[in-house]
């Protein structure tokens, strides 16, 4: 079937990679066309607040409200708030700026009045004028635990930004997702999806958590859909973060093409960089595009070309 004006895209997504392909993505097709499940092993509580950064990077993107620098939190916030914090001898090691702190605080309090993590960050998106579906993969709170050989077992934020990722990753584990499910809303998404894409994220730290999570990865295997995912790896290096990094402490090659084999047979579909030697495996359509996403521009182009990669598959 070829990818029609009604056909249905769910995009899983993770950090600011994710983020760039979901913004693009939202430019081409409607709220009613395009699902965004984002990972959840990021999120923590920290100084008495629930943090949900992939979420709140992927919200912030798609309402244009992102800091173009580093690519996550608000554009032209400050930081007084955590500098007082850190003159009183508070944990200061991860950033708060002052207008972020008000959706930690926001989420926070109906969180603790019974409300579901989907529900509010559905009235968030609102709040924002973010129109396309943006969905936690699950209301429960399963933390992605990081086994290190310097410190032993973190949690995630420990090790991605007091440590700053330095620390030698000997294993990773997520914290509650086997007796977790999917939420009702993801499950829909599930059912009436015409295409998976899998965004360029860190295929460990931000697609696995998701895929650990209940019943997802069997679900996900059942659909007779295209399955795509798109490389974090563009000519032997990450763009941004640690996904080269843990490559190679995993003893994997940092290569595209060891990232579509740590996927396996989740995809039938994989979107490559140009940049990358071409490779083939049986079973896996390959398409080579310039992935590399510098601008607003770029992210549409990137998302028109697997609009376009999907369109030629499916026919």
């Amino acid at each position: 079937m070829a990818l029609n004006p009604q056909s249905r895209i769910v995009l899983f997504v993770g950090g600011v990679g994710g983020a760039k392909l979901a913004y693009g993505m939202a430019q081409l097709l409607p709220p009613e066309r395009l699902t965004v499940i984002v990972n959840i092993g990021d999120d923590f509580w920290h100084l008495g607040l629930r943090i949900c950064p992939d979420s709140d990077t992927v919200m912030y993107t798609l309402a244009g409200m992102v800091d173009p620098v580093n690519g996550w939190g608000l554009a032209e916030d400050s930081t007084r708030m955590l500098d007082s914090l850190r003159r009183l001898g508070g944990e200061s090691w991860f950033r708060l700026g002052d207008l972020d702190v008000a959706t930690h605080l926001h989420r926070s309090h109906l969180l603790r009045t019974g409300v579901r993590q989907t529900e509010i960050t559905a009235g968030l998106c609102r709040s924002l004028r973010v129109n396309h579906p943006l969905l936690p993969v699950s209301d429960g709170e399963i933390p992605t635990i990081v086994d290190t050989a310097e410190f032993g077992e973190l949690a995630f934020q420990e090790y991605f930004v007091r440590h700053r990722w330095q620390p030698t990753l000997r294993g990773l584990r997520f914290q509650n997702a086997q007796q977790s499910a999917i939420t009702p809303e993801v499950e829909a998404a599930l059912a009436s999806a015409d295409a998976i894409v899998f965004a360029p994220s860190n295929p460990w730290l931000s697609i696995a958590p998701m895929l650990a999570v209940g019943d997802l990865r069997d679900r996900l295997l059942s659909l007779d859909v295209p399955r795509i995912a798109v490389t974090p790896i563009l000519g032997g290096q990450a763009v941004k973060g640690p996904a080269a990094k843990l490559m190679g402490e995993l003893g994997l090659t940092v290569s595209a093409e060891a990232v579509a084999d740590y996927y396996g047979q989740l995809l039938n579909g994989f979107i490559d960089d140009v940049r990358n030697p071409l490779f083939k495996r049986d079973g896996l359509r390959i398409s080579q595009f310039d992935t590399l996403m510098t601008d607003d521009t770029a992210r549409v182009r990137l998302s028109r070309d697997i609009l376009n990669a999907l369109e030629s598959w499916m026919e």
